[in-house]
């Protein structure tokens, strides 16, 4: 999507074969998608350095609002986009039979090509490894399950109530909060099955401004954002103090304390043995990098906002912070950020 809006030139290139997946890890230090080669033979992965990076390149149109308040409220509004809703997106794609067999045929005839296995054994394959690493191996089960599709149902009405008043989350035209909402909204909750027909059925207005920025390109992207951070992120923010911002806790104590696994409560409800993730206290050590970049007067602003939502407590809870991810690296290039 960010390729796209910028209208950089790019090749879509389908992983095939179990021979393929290797060759990014070797290249890039983690097996995961996206990655990307660039015409001077470099690799990159992970899209939020990605796309810092490309925006330094590629200054304009822009993207990435100068304004230093309006910056670091995208920037965490990507963080929330891109991490909280993979578990709604994950638990749509995989918990429920429908989802699961499609894209478990989608995957297996790509990943699995060549592969002489009969086709069935292949879609069990992948179906019990998703879930076994990404809903009922991440701690989502039938307790919580309501919570976990809340979270979309939510964000449904909060990007609906945006899209009535101006076409895009910012203004009048996408920003990188536009590009980081694209990413589960397009991919996962526009794509597969049960999240689609919700989307169709309850919010047509975030159907439609999914269409309409998969479609767009450079010549809309001019920066034409109303001033400071809208109030109808409001509900976004108290949702990172109240949920988000506390479950990169846990998961940092986690981390720190050696563990695999780790159980929290989130809003009264508990995930237990959830997956402990290195990457996820990076999150938070760059959340807090964004922060400090401030200059003093700005930073002020911005911690009585974080305040107001019950951000600001939890951004700082967990000490010490060492994620011990991209140390001695430069991401996105040759980094070593597997999320799970």
């Amino acid at each position: 999507m960010y390729l796209r809006a910028k209208g950089i030139p790019y090749e879509f290139i389908t992983l095939t074969g179990m021979g393929e997946m290797p060759k990014v890890k070797k290249a890039t230090g983690a097996a995961q998608m996206p990655a990307v080669i660039l015409a001077d033979g470099r690799w990159m992965t992970d899209t939020t350095p990605m796309i810092a990076w490309l925006e330094e390149q590629v200054p304009s149109p822009p993207l990435l609002p100068v304004d230093s308040v309006q910056r670091f409220f995208s920037l965490l509004l990507e963080d929330y986009a891109d991490e909280w809703l993979w578990r709604p997106a994950m638990h749509f794609r995989w918990h429920g039979d429908e989802g699961a067999m499609q894209l478990s045929r989608h995957i297996a005839s790509e990943i699995l090509a060549g592969i002489p296995l009969p086709g069935w054994l292949k879609r069990l394959y992948f179906r019990r490894r998703q879930r076994g690493g990404y809903t009922a191996g991440d701690g989502m089960n039938e307790s919580n399950r309501l919570q976990v599709e809340d979270i979309y149902h939510k964000n449904l009405a909060w990007l609906s109530a945006i899209l009535q008043q101006r076409p895009y989350l910012l203004g009048k035209s996408p920003s990188l909060v536009d590009i980081a909402f694209m990413g589960p909204m397009f991919r996962h909750f526009s794509q597969d099955p049960e999240p689609a027909e919700i989307m169709r059925q309850q919010a047509p207005a975030v159907w439609e401004w999914v269409a309409r920025l998969w479609n767009c390109g450079p010549t809309a992207l001019q920066g034409d954002w109303v001033a400071g951070v809208p109030d109808d992120w409001s509900p976004w923010l108290d949702d990172i103090g109240s949920a988000y911002l506390p479950f990169l806790c846990e998961n940092a104590a986690a981390v720190s304390a050696g563990k695999k696994r780790f159980s929290t409560t989130i809003d009264g409800v508990t995930y237990p043995n959830a997956r402990a993730s290195a990457y996820r206290v990076w999150c938070l050590e760059q959340l807090r990098v964004h922060y400090r970049a401030l200059s003093p007067d700005i930073a002020e602003s911005v911690q009585r906002r974080l305040q107001q939502h019950g951000c600001w407590e939890p951004l700082w809870r967990t000490e010490p912070l060492e994620s011990g991810i991209n140390v001695n690296t430069n991401p996105p290039f040759g980094t070593n950020t597997k999320m799970l």
